[in-house]
């Protein structure tokens, strides 16, 4: 639908426009008009004195007509697409009181002429495209109260005629280009509330003036290009609660300030500055402080031993702390970053923090000297791991950071860093964003549906990588702005991107370089030389950019994937190290043996051959399924409570499965492969190998394995919803209404599709049943048990009858007459578990008479009997006729030999679906 245009026809003084209903802040009242009227010898005249056309995204200029509103006290423009410059004309409506234009794209310069509004006390222009500086005769603006004109193109000096705005309580400046010092004439405006200046191109030092405004509750300075600065004019900020000096080039020693008068503060950030000293006590005992951001300093000595309750997000990174960690680190919802200190961690300490900061401290202890790998890919913000188009392996990358935090993949291959808060965004901790759409330009469309987004800093880091040249590939997409002329359009994501230190992109735009386009792929490449075998890589905003566009507050960097390769011929293995060799130490005790001494070495020659053993099953794995988690016995022990019987899931042909809680909070399904199976180690290696080649939504996702000794355990996602044959013929919570029966279908479909079509291994599932589909918490399907799973060659489409697998009630005839084993098993097991989902029964129920006894004879009877909605199951209140009687019919389809033989078929008679 096409954007409205002006429409100024027709008597707009009746209706609400004269009987008192509000205007301003009244959604339903938009646009709306307010007239006041009064009565004379000629009758009844009537003046427009408000004017509100807010968010419609009204297309156009601002109409001549508008200059004939000569009692206009309020005009609100705000939230449209209007274009061309502001007319010199608004200056002659000398009653405005409220003039708010903001949030639309308006060029050329602002007209002086808004210097003769001196009723004014809101003046909004934020977010528009004006060229040159601000007009000096806007200090003629005596009574504004509130000035808003942040990412509005204004550059050059603030007008020394400002200094006459002495009722100013808000201004709002950010993201502009003006230059020169902040004026010292700030610390004269007694009344200012709100002072934001970020994203500029100031000079230092800020004016220690400042520290007269007492009434301040958010002051936000920024990214000050020159000149030091001191840090002591903040101890008499007493009101502030929001007080963020970032990039400001700050000095001075952080002991030295009385931070305990800032007793209403909820956030505090003074990273990226050159601050030394200690962490005072102080600091972490303010009662309101909830955010502190410290990191980037050059602060010593250790923590501090006491902490508010109330503070949970911490940032030290990048400072000189050392010492131990008090007995607030230990606390389970708190975020705290220490990373590049120079902390020692050891097996006193290490288990306090997540796992992983012993190799994130200053100089990179871990594998300094000694590399283990030449490459590594990551899926930012994903919860799975996928190949791309040129066969890139990409870790999943799901774990939700908050505002100041870290984690270290599973093999201490990469780690990231994140820290920041989104400032009045309504979750400021969300740092993962995910989107359905549709990708231009992307050979993996699925790299593109997650992303990691930061409000201050995000970093990469690879880990013991072998010295040497490699190519860093960054991938984005820009998906917060739509390419619509509404205002939503207007946002601007702007922040810098460093490589090893080095300053690669300055005001780096997504959305501009992909053409100005979003949803479309734009990958930059870098060339950075590893000398220490530890890579970063540094997204860092800068104050640029838009803040609250189309949400309050998703600003700064995102990145959607990344791929170090190395432009060198490797050395390393890219996996686990080989284990040292023993001869040396086996030669020195048999030179000095005696007969104990023998039977001893012995001994350590059998446990030395069984390492070896167990640690080339190790590296197949890796080799085999691109180094998925490799736990111990003694972690899933630990998780599981000694594999409590408590903690049993269920249990199949391979053993029992049981749930577990690792120590870094995952929850997680450990599939214990019975001393009775089968599967030797041939056949495990195969299975986990099968499993990690296919990552898809609706397919259960492998976490790890463990192998100790004769014992073969995997590690797999839990999913706290349980099994579709538990939520439909067994006592559950869950409610399933028709649309989460189709929708979970739909979700299986999708899921063996990619098993049989779209993965680059083929596989026949075997197993299909209500049993082997999981479901997560937005009951999302996922189909589970790749136990029996078999790779495919189209050349072996029968087997042994003596190796026919699956369960009664779901084997296709053909495979458990014949053993004719192709895609068609899976997709008759799939109908019959649709059946099961429409009708709420199970494909066998032995309490009926005999000729109901057998779902799919029951179903085939009411179908040929034209009675399909009679299969729907009786718990189901509200359903769509047509979607019910075409999903048991396509689920009758699929029982057809003729109709199963691949998935085009059945997905040609399954158009019907949402796909």
């Amino acid at each position: 639908m096409p954007s409205p245009a002006w429409n100024i026809s027709g008597d707009p003084c009746s209706g609400a426009a004269v009987d008192g209903t509000g205007l301003d802040g009244n959604n339903g009242f938009n646009p709306g008009i307010t007239c006041a009227c009064s009565s004379g010898d000629n009758g009844s005249v009537c003046h427009i004195t408000m004017l509100k056309v807010y968010a419609l995204d009204v297309v156009g200029q601002i109409p001549s007509e508008l200059q004939n509103l000569t009692y206009l006290t309020y005009l609100n423009l705000d939230l449209n697409y209007l274009t061309g410059p502001i007319p010199s004309f608004i200056g002659q409506l000398s009653a405005m009181q409220h003039l708010s234009l903001g949030f639309n794209p308006f060029s050329g310069p602002l007209p002086k002429e808004l210097g003769n509004l001196t009723n004014l006390n809101l003046l909004g222009i934020s977010l528009d495209n004006f060229s040159s500086g601000l007009p000096e005769e806007l200090g003629n603006l005596s009574k504004l109260e509130q000035l808003y004109i942040d990412s509005s193109g204004f550059s050059g000096l603030f007008p020394s005629t400002f200094s006459k705005l002495k009722k100013l309580r808000i201004l709002r400046a950010s993201d502009n280009d003006f230059t020169g010092k902040i004026p010292d004439y700030f610390g004269s405006m007694t009344n200012l509330e709100d002072l934001v200046l970020h994203g500029n191109s100031f000079e230092g030092p800020i004016p220690a003036s400042l520290s007269n405004l007492t009434r301040l509750t958010n002051l936000i300075v920024g990214d000050i290009v020159n000149g030091s600065s001191s840090l002591a004019f903040i101890s008499n900020l007493t009101s502030s609660s929001t007080l963020i000096l970032r990039n400001c080039k700050l000095f001075g020693n952080l002991g030295a300030v009385n931070i305990s008068k800032l007793v209403n503060l909820i956030l505090l950030d003074l990273s990226f500055n050159n601050i030394t000293g200690q962490v005072p006590q102080s600091i972490l005992t303010l009662d309101k402080l909830e955010f502190l951001f410290l990191g980037n300093n050059s602060l010593t000595g250790s923590l501090p031993d006491v902490k508010s309750a109330s503070l949970k997000n911490l940032d030290f990174s990048y400072n000189q702390l050392t010492g131990r960690f008090p007995s607030w680190a230990t606390e389970s919802d708190l975020h705290l970053n220490l990373v590049a200190n120079n902390f020692i961690l050891d097996s006193t300490n290490d288990s306090i923090l997540p796992s992983g900061l012993n190799c994130l401290q200053q100089d990179t202890p871990c594998f300094l000297g000694s590399p283990q790998y030449y490459s590594f890919a990551v899926d930012c913000g994903s919860n799975r791991s996928m190949t791309g188009s040129d066969n890139t392996m990409y870790d999943a990358d799901p774990t939700d950071l908050g505002a100041s935090s870290y984690y270290v993949s599973g093999q201490t291959r990469w780690g990231v860093s994140n820290v920041g808060k989104f400032n009045q965004a309504p979750n400021g901790s969300n740092i993962i964003y995910s989107s359905n759409e549709q990708f231009q330009n992307a050979a993996d469309s699925e790299l593109f549906q997650t992303a990691r987004m930061s409000a201050s800093s995000l970093r990469y880091y690879g880990l013991g990588l072998e010295n040497g040249n490699y190519t860093v590939v960054l991938k984005f997409a820009e998906t917060a702005y739509p390419d619509t002329q509404t205002w939503q359009s207007l946002g601007r994501r702007v922040f810098d991107i460093y490589v090893q230190g080095s300053l690669r992109e300055k005001n780096f735009n997504i959305r501009k370089a992909a053409g100005g386009k979003s949803f479309t792929e734009v990958s930059k490449s870098y060339t950075a030389t590893v000398s220490k075998n530890f890579l970063e890589i540094h997204l860092f905003w800068a104050g640029k950019g838009t803040c609250c566009i189309p949400k309050q507050g998703y600003y700064g960097p995102v990145i959607s994937a990344l791929s170090i390769t190395p432009n060198f011929t490797p050395t390393v293995r890219n996996g686990i190290p080989k284990k040292k060799s023993k001869a040396g130490a086996i030669a020195g005790i048999v030179t000095s043996a005696s007969v104990f001494v023998l039977a001893a070495l012995f001994g350590i020659f059998m446990f030395t051959k069984k390492r070896r053993m167990l640690a080339r099953q190790q590296q197949e794995l890796y080799d085999l399924i691109g180094q998925p988690d490799v736990f111990s016995y003694a972690e899933l022990k630990l998780a599981t409570d000694n594999f409590s019987p408590r903690n049993i899931l269920g249990e199949g042909g391979y053993g029992p499965v049981y749930k577990g809680m690792l120590t870094d909070g995952r929850a997680i399904a450990v599939k214990q492969l019975s001393q009775s199976s089968h599967q030797g180690k041939r056949q495990f290696v195969a299975e986990v190998a099968t499993i990690s080649a296919v990552q898809h939504r609706n397919l259960v996702k492998l976490h790890g394995c463990c192998i100790d000794s004769n014992k073969y355990l995997l590690v797999y996602e839990y999913l706290e919803n349980g099994s579709l044959d538990r939520a439909l013929f067994r006592d559950s919570s869950l409610k399933l209404d028709w649309s989460a029966r189709f929708e979970i279908i739909l979700g299986i479909a999708r899921g063996l599709t990619y098993l049989h079509e779209e993965s680059s291994i083929r596989i026949v599932h075997r197993d299909i049943k209500a049993s082997n589909v999981l479901l997560g918490t937005d009951l999302t399907p996922k189909v589970s048990d790749f136990g029996l799973a078999k790779l495919y060659d189209d050349n072996k489409t029968h087997v042994s009858m003596t190796r026919i697998a699956g369960t009664f009630g779901y084997l296709a005839p053909e495979y458990a007459m014949r053993g004719q084993l192709t895609e068609k098993a899976d997709v008759f097991a799939f109908g019959v578990v649709a059946l099961e989902a429409v009708s709420g029964r199970s494909n066998t129920d032995n309490s009926l008479e005999e000729r109901n006894i057998y779902l799919l004879e029951w179903a085939w009877g009411l179908y040929e009997g034209k009675q399909p909605l009679c299969i729907l199951d009786p718990r189901i209140k509200e359903f769509d006729a047509e979607e019910s009687h075409s999903s048991a019919r396509r689920a009758h389809h699929t029982s057809d030999h003729r109709c199963r033989g691949w998935w085009q078929c059945l997905q040609a008679k399954l158009r019907w679906l949402r796909l």
